[in-house]
C-alpha cells in the first residue's frame, strides 16, 4: 500500500518507493507493479499522473483526480512554475553551493527506449541550484585514491528535462551514488558493499505549486524512505534527515 501525504477531492500525492514506476514502460514489459495501478487500486478511483519520477527515485509522487486539475498542474509543471526540492547522495565533494547550467536533449522517447543520436531533438535549457549539506571523507580506497569522498546535497532543479538531476550531477563530475546509466560503478559497487544499498540515492522531499482549484500554495513534503535515511545515518547526516527538517505531510492555504 502506497503512503498517502496528501488528498482532497482534487489531488492526490504518495511517497513514491525506489523500484516502483511511475506507469508501464516497453523496457520493463515483465513488471507488473505500477503506481498509477497501486494508486487507482487502493483509493477506488482513475487517477492522471501529472509529474514523474524515475523507477530509482524515492519521495512525493502527485496525481489529480481529474482532468481539469490534471491539466492545470500539469501545465504548471510544463513551465516549471512547481518548485521542487530533492536529496541526493553524491561521489566526491562539490561546492558549498551552485547552479549547474547545462543544455539537455532528450534520450529516450515516452516509452523508456533510447533515442538515435540522429533522432534527438535539440538540446534544451537546463538549470539546477545545488547546495551542500554535509560531506565526509572514508578512509577507504575506491578509486586511486587512500580516501573517499561523498556529498549529501539538496537539490532544486530550475527545470524539468528527461533525467536532469543524475545528468547534470554527472556533468559536473558528482554523480549520483547507485545511478547504473550516469554513476561510476566503483562506487555504486562499495556501497552495495558497505551500506547494503542497492538504490539511486536520490530522493523527490518537496514539491511546492498552486491549487489547481483555489488558487493558493500548496506544499507537499516526504521524509526520505528507510533504504535513503539508513545510508545518510552511516555517514554522519541524520540530522538533515530529521522530522523537523524534513518532515512529511502537506500544507495548504
Amino acid at each position: 500500500m502506497l503512503e498517502i501525504l496528501y488528498r482532497d477531492d482534487h489531488l492526490v500525492a504518495v511517497h513514491k518507493p525506489a523500484g516502483l514506476l511511475v506507469h508501464r514502460s516497453d523496457l520493463d514489459r515483465h513488471e507488473t507493479r505500477f503506481a498509477v495501478q497501486l494508486l487507482r487500486d487502493q483509493i477506488g478511483r482513475h487517477v492522471h499522473p501529472v509529474h514523474r519520477l524515475d523507477r530509482g527515485t524515492s519521495g512525493v509522487l502527485l496525481f489529480a483526480l481529474d482532468a481539469v486539475s490534471a491539466s492545470v498542474v500539469g501545465g504548471q509543471f510544463e513551465r516549471d512554475e512547481v518548485a521542487k526540492t530533492y536529496l541526493a547522495i553524491v561521489r566526491g565533494w562539490p561546492p558549498e553551493s551552485g547552479l549547474i547550467d547545462h543544455a539537455l536533449s532528450r534520450r529516450f522517447d515516452d516509452y523508456g527506449r533510447k533515442l538515435a543520436a540522429e533522432d534527438r531533438p535539440p538540446a534544451l535549457a537546463a538549470v539546477t541550484a545545488f547546495c551542500r549539506l554535509g560531506s565526509v571523507e572514508i578512509a577507504e580506497q575506491v578509486e586511486r585514491y587512500p580516501q573517499s569522498r561523498y556529498a549529501l546535497l539538496e537539490l532544486m532543479p530550475e527545470s524539468g528535462r528527461q533525467h536532469q538531476l543524475r545528468r547534470h550531477l554527472k556533468h559536473i563530475a558528482h554523480p549520483i551514488i547507485g545511478d547504473a546509466t550516469w554513476g561510476k560503478g566503483v562506487h555504486n559497487r562499495f556501497f552495495q558493499q558497505r551500506y547494503g544499498c542497492n538504490r539511486l540515492l536520490l530522493a523527490c522531499t518537496r514539491l511546492d505549486l498552486r491549487h489547481p482549484h483555489s488558487g493558493g500554495p500548496l506544499r507537499i513534503k516526504a521524509a526520505p524512505e528507510v533504504s535513503f535515511a539508513a545510508v545518510a545515518a552511516a555517514l554522519g547526516w541524520a540530522e538533515y534527515l530529521a522530522p523537523s527538517r524534513v518532515g512529511a505531510g502537506a500544507t495548504a492555504n
